[in-house]
């Protein structure tokens, strides 16, 4: 049976030969050694507080203020891809000539829409020739009266006028404020069609052509387009005001606001 060829031992002699080199090494090259520590510190904090100045610069993070201007230039640029106010088909109150559009998506069972409607209310009466009012509709899923109070609101229009229409949701902002919409039972989360046609009516649309028009599903998809525009320009919730200016300037107003807070923004683009 063939052996196992014994391994080779090393000298002692070379181990220590080995050591005694390294340290005669150290010993005669001690001052380069410490040059060069010195040097690698001194390019590490150097990187460092170049680093740090420049996340002071950045707004006092690194990659997150990159990545928040970044988020911050393209909500912006979804902003200035709104569609444009056009008073042929639009719903306006004010100066349509004015220098400033707000563009409002909004949703008539919003609790939030409706806390901000009488601010926009406020607003049109101390600068009705500066603003244009623009109302686009914004129909929340979890709402369920939204889309129906939304489409018979195009149904007013229609078949009455513009005025008609701020009228008819003037009046159901009023009543969701003070809970009447929904009729005498507290239970009921559903605004019925008679008190519909009765805020169509008062409004000064005719009854029948507004209950045909409703039952005809007609201006679903009108509403549909006009959420779908708000999505686009990067909307995504209730209420959303687009401030746009002649001077080029566009910005969100971000949810129910107070009139204070909404002047104070409107200040740059009139």
């Amino acid at each position: 049976m063939a052996k196992k060829p014994q391994e080779k031992e090393v000298p002692l002699v070379e181990s220590k030969f080995s050591f005694k080199a390294f340290s005669n090494f150290i010993n005669s090259n001690f001052s380069l050694i410490i040059l060069l520590v010195m040097g690698f510190v001194l390019g590490f904090l150097s990187g460092s507080l170049w680093t740090e100045n420049r996340i002071l610069k950045n707004g006092g993070t690194g990659t997150a203020a990159v990545d928040d201007k970044g988020a911050a230039a393209a909500a912006q640029k979804k902003l200035e891809g709104v569609a444009v106010f056009d008073p042929k088909t639009d719903h306006f109150r004010g100066n349509k000539d004015a220098k400033v559009v707000l563009i409002e998506y909004s949703d008539f069972e919003c609790p939030f829409c409706n806390k901000f409607h009488p601010t926009m209310v406020d607003l049109m009466k101390k600068y009705s020739d500066k603003l244009v009012w623009v109302y686009r509709h914004y129909p929340l899923s979890f709402h369920p009266n939204a889309q129906p109070l939304a489409e018979a609101s195009e149904c007013v229009s229609k078949y009455a006028s513009d005025d008609a229409f701020w009228k008819f949701g003037d009046s159901v902002y009023e009543k969701m404020a003070d809970g009447s919409i929904l009729g005498t039972d507290p239970a009921n989360k559903k605004v019925s069609e008679d008190m519909i046609l009765s805020l169509a009516t008062a409004a000064g649309a005719d009854k029948s052509k507004v209950k045909a028009c409703i039952d005809s599903k007609e201006m679903t998809q009108k509403v549909k387009d006009s959420q779908a525009s708000g999505t686009k320009a990067g909307v995504t919730g209730t209420p959303g005001t687009i401030i746009m200016s002649k001077k080029g300037g566009v910005e969100l107003i971000p949810g129910a606001l107070p009139l204070e807070q909404v002047e104070t923004m409107l200040e740059k683009h009139l």
